[in-house]
């Protein structure tokens, strides 16, 4: 039993740590959604000689240059670009077409005034699903290294429990709450960074990946708390009953005792009035 309760324990506190993990590095990074934004292509100058429009209509100086587009007003799209960006919770970063590397901006800054509030509710709720997550995590590392008895362990199962469950709902509620908040900032926000065409990123993968396994943690949790409260009233019952049996064998025995007692009392009785009889009659 003691072995069987260690390890759903070890199990329960494995998941919860890679709920944890995931979950914290969800929060920090900026891959929760990516794709393309389709933006206008720079003029060419001195530094920008590719993917670029030529203003000036000059094709002999740039007729080596395949990536340089002239400028035209039939050209449609080829006067523009797709450039790459990615978004998370706090920042919103892109390529930067005219120089290497990315450059990032607010995304609380760049969400509808109208969605800010459930923004910032996201937020809050993420920060308090990562901090119950903590805590549920202590609980079952306190269950597992530094529980002394059985009852001890029932307690720490129980709290470690509700913890988690709290915290999976929460993770839950603010995984939806920003993925709304996305879908309407895609449609109403600024136009220079809405995006063409976009994707969940594998920061979203991990947001959810570690709401699985809060909740497969707490699920384990319960079981453990579930089987040990099961086992324990079974080992009761058992006692229980062999301690009535044995109870019922010794009133049997003393009742059989007494009884014995009784017959020979009364036996012993019956002689002395037997010799009191012969020893009070007449000769």
């Amino acid at each position: 039993m003691k072995t069987n309760r260690r390890c759903r324990a070890l199990l329960a506190v494995s998941l919860n740590l890679m709920a944890l993990l995931f979950s914290t590095t969800a929060f920090i990074t900026t891959h929760w959604c990516e794709g393309t934004q389709r933006v206008p292509k720079p003029s060419c100058g001195k530094d920008k000689k590719a993917n670029c429009l030529n203003y000036s209509g000059n094709e002999t100086a740039n007729e080596t240059n395949q990536n340089v587009v002239h400028y035209s007003w039939e050209t449609g799209d080829d006067r523009f670009l797709f450039r790459y960006f990615h978004t998370g919770i706090w920042y919103s970063c892109e390529e930067n077409i005219n120089a290497a590397g990315e450059k990032c901006r607010s995304f609380i800054d760049l969400a509808p005034a109208s969605e800010k509030g459930v923004l910032w509710l996201s937020v809050v709720s993420e920060v308090l699903y990562i901090m119950l997550l903590v805590v549920g995590f202590s609980l079952m590392c306190l269950e597992l290294f530094h529980s002394s008895s059985v009852i001890d362990g029932l307690k720490l199962n129980a709290f470690a429990a509700v913890f988690t469950v709290l915290s999976g709902l929460l993770g839950m509620v603010a995984h939806m709450m920003y993925t709304q908040v996305f879908q309407v900032t895609v449609s109403l926000g600024p136009e220079d960074w809405r995006p063409h065409s976009w994707d969940y990123g594998w920061s979203f993968c991990l947001a959810w990946g570690s709401f699985t396994c809060c909740m497969a943690a707490s699920v384990t949790t319960l079981n453990s708390y579930t089987k040990t409260v099961i086992e324990f009233r079974h080992k009761r019952k058992i006692f229980e009953q062999g301690f009535r049996e044995e109870q019922n064998f010794l009133d049997q025995e003393a009742m059989k005792y007494f009884r014995e007692r009784t017959e020979e009392e009364r036996a012993e009785a019956g002689d002395l009035r037997l010799q009191c009889l012969h020893s009070c009659s007449p000769n």
